[in-house]
């Protein structure tokens, strides 16, 4: 009899220690689905900031400007696929020289990154024809007729072609007035590549 009321005494410590065991188990188990949790929830919020910044810089370029990557850098062509090519009307222009009237007979062709971009220049085009006129109009034909001045003035006819657009492309610096210095400027991608001269003719 007293055997039999001693058995239930001992079962209770190992029932007890069972049920700390389980207890504890739940506890890691508990922690390691939280920290889990908080890893994930960190993680994504993390992406979706990058993706938000992202949109806002390409929101700040303009209307034109947005379909193009703003950094400076020229994305790569794929192989076999020939550049996108943009003629202009030969352009008739008096230059600026006093001496006596000089003329010149330019024709340009413009070299851009993609046939949509192309296409979204011709909306653009009778703003784009204008700046390049008032450039070549203040050229004279010592300007002109010099390998510098060819190159100079190609320089400009790429920024000037994108204007219109919305898209400021920024010229050489200018050295800053005594005690201030250079500010650094971030550099924007200029979908027109390179300025073509079909023809140069000057009298």
């Amino acid at each position: 009899m007293s055997a039999a009321a001693a058995a239930p005494a001992g079962d209770a410590p190992a029932k007890k220690g069972s049920k700390k065991l389980i207890i504890i188990l739940v506890a890691v188990l508990l922690l390691v689905l939280i920290g889990g949790g908080a890893a994930f929830f960190l993680m994504k919020k993390k992406a979706a900031e990058d993706g938000g910044e992202e949109g806002d810089a390409d929101a700040g370029h303009g209307k034109a400007a947005a379909a193009h990557a703003p950094a400076a850098k020229k994305p790569e062509r794929k192989p076999g696929h020939p550049p996108t090519y943009v003629a202009l009307d030969p352009f008739v222009v008096n230059l600026a020289d006093r001496e006596q009237e000089r003329y010149a007979q330019i024709g340009i062709t413009l070299e851009v990154d993609e046939p949509k971009f192309a296409d979204e220049m011709k909306g653009y085009m009778p703003a784009i024809r204008n700046g390049i006129l008032m450039i070549l109009s203040h050229k004279t034909a010592a300007e002109l007729l010099d390998r510098e001045g060819k190159e100079k003035l190609a320089e400009e006819v790429m920024r000037e072609a994108v204007r219109p657009m919305g898209i400021e492309i920024d010229g050489e610096e200018e050295d800053p007035a005594p005690g201030k210095k250079k500010r650094k400027k971030v550099p924007v991608y200029n979908p027109v590549q390179h300025v073509h001269f079909s023809s140069f003719i000057i009298q």
